[in-house]
């Protein structure tokens, strides 16, 4: 390549040299104001304060001649002053505050109605003395100029009032309002007034309120200014609780007529959502009478007025079905319901012909008014399905829930997401209606509606799959074919997003499934996706969901072959994997393990590869499991267990031996303290652990249980091939004679070796799985949402029952061996599958293997990690 000409050259140099000299001149620019800023020293010397002051003197020192920033600082640190000295803080601070306000600012007034309100909270004072000292200060600014000021002080008189007793309220506040309330005060006086008004009722009974605050009540509603005559219909609600029912009917109901056909649309608003409100206290004569033609009024005319009584009434819809409910006639209830739906459908039908960034602004309001319309209408979605009866939602209402479904609004389809649970309640056994929209909210692409609809996920997908009716039945989501794929879609559109708490969300309410789907569509479609998350994703609350819903997949798996392999696949890739950050995952599922199966289950495949870890090159890795051995000795049964013991003690001491980290050193140290307190569990029963002993047994039982099932299943499939098995397994199960209850002789602890004669026919074991086909609904029946017991109390009365016929025998004739009780002093035993797990081909010999340690991530990284262990 040839150089460029010296032309060129030159004129490269000028252009960099012009970029450098706007560069600098930026940052000219921007240094300016930073020396604007600086104090000069005369203001410098003007807001020094002499150190040796005490809190007291210079509060006093500020207020007299500080600066209003100052005087501000002083004013919101009252409420401390008053706390550590409130006799100098009233003598010496309050007059000077009271001068100060008289004409201090928005900001310094602001903070003193917030100070005055602590003070009132934390009850530094007496009630007495706090009136005395500040209420008249609060009534002096109530009519500030600046509404937020006049709004704070108001709002700290009314939490004022609820304390005051009822001489100090009469007398300091409600004799001076008989003037404030007249016409010749300011408007902002009279709304005041009417606040306070309200709040008053509360203090006073009925014949003192009708006397001294009804008289005012009325002058105020018929007040030349809608400002006022509004904010006065909107206390009446708490005037009518404060007179009763009687004066509300003679007194309040009138009033509320005669505002709905004010000539002001926010008076007549007003009254319409007092009358809602209000619906409860007045009889049916008073409702259907006078109450009803004014709603439909109300609704005839609501088209033609401001769209903003159209959002208050679709808000309102609920309560007026609620309220009004038995009082329509037929012609009355279908003329509701049609216009119900056509807020429903509000604005969808307009087509303005218009780009989006040329449509008016007027248009652009008007719409976004219409989609808060048909936001209520969604909210009020199944108060109408109590209007119409769950039984004609079909005929009546299914094409409006249709709609609110498809809306192309967000915010609609948000709030019907959120209705969502409740429209499946009610329709019970109807709730098949509505398969499709469940699958239409999971695919949203949104992914606020999904958030939405996943609350209550698990609770919906088991309406669906028992049709809404309590009793267990045949899982009717079969006729769904599209909700696996609809509830992976929904989970890989969550990942791809920043939304990691969305995700997080779905992947813990995924641990219903078990409750709705089969085994092998977990298996196949759910458990290696759950796997996967564990491994790659890089946001830890995601990862920890995913590993416990991956065990709960496990616990609740039905087939050996796949529990080997999912088992393998935990100690080989993450238990042994070459990332630290995998292996301190594997101690994460190790502790959900602890959690949700059997102690048995641990110790058998997962105590070794746990404690092999003490070797790990990583430092943050052996801290975390040093802060899990606890619960690991927890897991231990003595005698049974007692060389898993001797190991585990063994680890704990090489570790105070060998450990060089001083971190690790000092966890390990405190854990052996711990350690050293534990008392260890026995195999019989103790009554000390009786209740975790007896939840433990269960668990236990309830793994027997599936690996029983599993094993007459395939006996089953195999005599499905011979002619006339059927009939013959039922003649056998007929002629077996099987107990339902356990007897009171036999022990709760799991039966070893009996003398008895062993029960190991095919009989026994097919009227145990009738008996026990309840297994995949009951024993996770309303406990997915609560795993932290894993098998409640509702499973241990399910399955009592089932395993009342166990034997030893009868659980040595399976094929799978893994969930065997252990004896006493016996090792745990290897696996009966063709491909041997990790855990049990180790010994204590190869503990220290390389390849459990992992070899790439060497560096210890403690800093950024010790404090996540």
């Amino acid at each position: 390549m040839h150089p460029p000409p010296p032309a060129a050259a030159m004129e490269f140099s000028q252009n960099s040299l012009f970029g450098y000299m706007e560069d600098l001149q930026e940052l000219t620019i921007i240094e300016r104001p930073v020396r604007r800023s600086l104090k000069t020293p005369e203001e410098i010397e003007r807001l020094t304060v002499d150190e040796d002051l005490s809190d007291i003197e210079r509060a006093v020192y500020l207020l007299s001649a500080g600066q209003d920033i100052q005087g501000t600082s002083v004013i919101a640190n009252l409420p401390f002053l008053m706390r550590q000295n409130p006799a100098e803080t009233l003598r010496r601070i309050l007059p000077k505050v009271r001068e100060v306000l008289r004409v201090a600012g928005v900001e310094m007034q602001l903070t003193a109605a917030v100070s005055f309100l602590t003070i009132l909270q934390e009850e530094s004072v007496s009630i007495h003395t706090y009136a005395h000292s500040f209420l008249q200060v609060i009534l002096l600014h109530l009519e500030h100029r600046d509404a937020g000021v006049s709004n704070a002080w108001l709002e700290t008189l009314l939490s004022v009032i609820e304390v005051l007793p009822k001489e100090t309220l009469r007398h300091e506040i409600l004799n001076p309002l008989v003037s404030k309330a007249q016409l010749s005060q300011t408007v902002q006086s009279r709304l005041v007034s009417c606040k306070i008004l309200g709040k008053l009722t509360n203090k006073f009974d009925a014949l003192a309120i009708k006397r001294e605050i009804l008289p005012l009540v009325k002058s105020l509603c018929q007040d030349v200014e809608y400002e006022v005559r509004s904010c006065m219909c909107r206390q009446l609600e708490n005037i009518a609780q404060g007179i009763g029912t009687e004066l509300t009917k003679s007194v309040v109901l009138p009033e509320l007529i005669e505002l709905s056909r004010d000539e002001g649309s926010s008076v007549r608003l007003a009254a319409f959502e007092t009358l809602v409100n209000l619906l409860d206290t007045f009889d049916t004569d008073d409702r259907s009478q006078t109450i009803l033609p004014l709603v439909k009024s109300f609704c005839e005319k609501s088209f033609k007025a401001d769209e903003s009584i159209l959002i208050s009434l679709s808000f309102h819809l609920g309560k007026l079905c609620h309220g009004l409910y038995g009082i329509f006639t037929p012609d009355q209830h279908l003329r509701f319901l049609e216009f119900y739906k056509k807020l429903c459908t509000l604005g969808l039908q307009q087509e303005n012909g218009h780009s989006e960034n040329q449509i008016p602004p007027q248009i652009l309001e008007q719409e976004k008014k219409y989609i808060s319309v048909r936001k209520n209408c969604a909210y009020n979605f199944p108060a109408m399905i109590v209007f119409v009866d769950p039984k004609n939602f079909h005929m009546d209402l299914y094409s409006t829930f249709f709609c609110l479904c498809h809306d192309p609004e967000v915010p609609v389809r948000y709030t019907i997401a959120i209705c969502f649970y409740e429209v499946s309640k009610l329709l019970n056994s109807g709730v098949y209606l509505i398969h499709k929209e469940l699958i239409t909210l999971l695919q949203d692409e949104s992914l606020e509606v999904l958030d939405a609809l996943i609350d209550h996920l698990p609770e919906i997908l088991e309406l669906m799959s028992t049709g809404g009716e309590s009793s267990v039945q045949e899982n009717k989501l079969s006729s769904l074919p599209d909700l696996i794929p609809a509830l992976t879609a929904a989970e890989q559109r969550a990942a791809a997003s920043l939304k990691w708490r969305t995700h997080e969300k779905l992947l813990q309410k995924y641990a219903c499934l078990p409750h709705i789907i089969s085994s092998d569509q977990i298996y196949y479609r759910f458990l290696q996706r759950m796997f996967t998350i564990v491994m790659t994703n890089n946001v830890l609350p995601v990862q920890k969901a995913a590993s416990r819903t991956l065990c709960i997949f496990l616990r609740y798996n039905r087939k050996q072959e796949q529990r080997h392999e999912v088992i393998q696949k935990l100690i080989e890739q993450l238990g042994q994997g070459k990332s630290y950050w995998n292996r301190l995952r594997f101690l994460d599922t190790c502790e959900f393990i602890i959690e949700i199966f059997s102690k048995s289950f641990f110790c058998k495949y997962f105590f070794l590869p746990a404690i092999e870890l003490t070797h790990d090159p990583v430092a943050n890795v052996r801290m975390k499991l040093c802060y899990l051995l606890p619960k690991v000795k927890s897991t231990l049964k003595i005698p049974a267990d007692k060389h898993l013991l001797q190991q585990l003690e063994m680890c704990v001491r090489k570790l105070l031996c060998q450990e060089k980290d001083k971190d690790v050193l000092a966890t390990v140290k405190r854990t052996v303290l711990e350690l050293d307190r534990m008392e260890m569990s026995m195999d019989a029963f103790q009554k000390k652990f009786y209740e975790k002993d007896l939840l433990d047994q269960e668990k236990e039982r309830e793994e027997l249980l599936l690996l029983e099932m599993e094993q007459l299943e395939k006996e089953k499939q195999q005599n499905d091939g011979r002619p006339m098995s059927d009939k013959t397994f039922e003649k056998k199960r007929r002629d077996t004679k099987t107990p339902t209850t356990l007897p009171k002789n036999i022990p709760i602890s799991v039966p070893g070796p009996s003398s008895g004669t062993p029960s190991t026919s095919k009989e026994i074991k097919k009227s145990k799985l009738i008996r026990s086909q309840s297994f995949n609904n009951q024993a996770f029946h309303a406990k997915y949402g609560n795993l932290d017991k894993c098998a409640g109390k509702s499973s241990t009365a399910a399955y009592t029952p089932s395993v009342s016929g166990l034997t030893k025998t009868s659980v040595i004739s399976l094929t799978d061996d893994s969930f065997r009780t252990r004896n006493a002093g016996s090792a745990p035993s290897s696996f009966s599958s063709n491909t041997p797990l990790p855990s049990t081909s180790r010994g204590t010999g190869n503990s220290g293997d390389p390849k459990s340690s992992g070899s790439k991530d060497t560096q210890p990284r403690k800093a950024a990690l010790k404090s996540n262990p």
